[in-house]
C-alpha cells in the first residue's frame, strides 16, 4: 500500500508542473483571443512567451491584430513580440489587420516596424481585396509596394478591380500602380474587371492605359 501511495505522490509531483504549463498556455490564448490585455499582462510578468502560438501558427499578436484588439496589439509590441512572424498560412499580424479591416492596429503595427512588403500576398493587397481605403492609404504612404505580387501575380490593383472598389482603384493608380500587370493567366487588371462587370473601374484603367492580357488569335480558313 505503501509503495503505491508513494508511487502516485511520484507522478503527481512529475505531472503536476505540466498540468500548471498547459493550463498557462490555454489561459494565455484564450486571453489573446478575447483582447484581455490584463490577463496576458500577468501571464507574460510570469514568464511566458509574448510570442506563444496557436496549433495554426498564430502569435498572440496575431490574434489581437486580427480582432482589433488595439490596447493588446500595443501591449506586445512594446514587449517586442516578433512582429513579422508568419502563421501556417503564412500572414502576419498587419496582414490580418488589413484583411479585417482594423485600420487602429494596423497603424500601429507600421509603427512598431512590419514587413510592409512580405513575399506572398502583402498586406496592401489584403486591403485592397476588401476595399479598406484608409489602410491602403496608410500602407502607400508608409513605403508598400504597389505593384507587389503575390504567387499568381494578384496585384493590389487586379483584387481591387475585381472587387469593384473603386476608391482604392483611384488612390493605386494615383500612387502609380501598373494597370498593365498580369496574372499567371495572363488576363490585367482591366480584364478582371469587365469579367465582373465593374465597367465603371474598366474605363478609370482604360484612360491610365490599362489594356487587356488576352490574346488575340486570327483564324485563317
Amino acid at each position: 500500500m505503501k509503495i503505491k501511495k508513494t508511487t502516485v505522490a511520484l507522478l503527481l509531483a512529475v505531472s503536476l508542473p505540466h498540468i500548471s504549463l498547459a493550463a498557462t498556455y490555454d489561459d494565455l490564448l484564450n486571453s489573446a483571443k478575447l483582447g484581455d490585455t490584463r490577463g496576458v499582462r500577468q501571464l507574460v510578468e510570469k514568464g511566458a512567451s509574448a510570442d506563444s502560438t496557436d496549433r495554426e501558427g498564430n502569435t498572440l499578436l496575431m490574434l489581437a491584430a486580427r480582432d482589433g484588439y488595439t490596447e493588446l496589439v500595443d501591449y506586445l509590441i512594446k514587449q517586442r513580440a516578433n512582429v513579422n512572424a508568419r502563421n501556417a498560412s503564412g500572414d502576419t499580424a498587419l496582414g490580418l489587420a488589413s484583411f479585417r479591416g482594423h485600420l487602429d492596429a494596423a497603424k500601429l503595427l507600421v509603427s512598431g516596424g512590419a514587413n510592409l512588403n512580405p513575399a506572398g500576398w502583402t498586406p496592401l493587397a489584403y486591403a485592397a481585396f476588401n476595399g479598406h481605403l484608409q489602410i491602403a492609404e496608410v500602407l502607400i504612404k508608409a513605403g508598400a509596394n504597389v505593384n507587389a505580387a503575390s504567387e499568381n501575380g494578384s496585384t493590389p490593383l487586379i483584387v481591387a478591380s475585381r472587387g469593384g472598389h473603386i476608391e482604392v482603384v483611384k488612390l493605386l493608380l494615383a500612387s502609380k500602380a501598373d494597370p498593365n500587370l498580369k496574372l499567371e493567366s495572363g488576363l490585367s487588371a482591366l480584364d478582371v474587371a469587365l469579367a465582373a462587370q465593374n465597367t465603371d473601374i474598366g474605363d478609370l484603367l482604360r484612360k491610365a492605359g490599362g489594356k487587356s492580357g488576352k490574346t488575340a488569335t486570327i483564324q485563317i480558313k
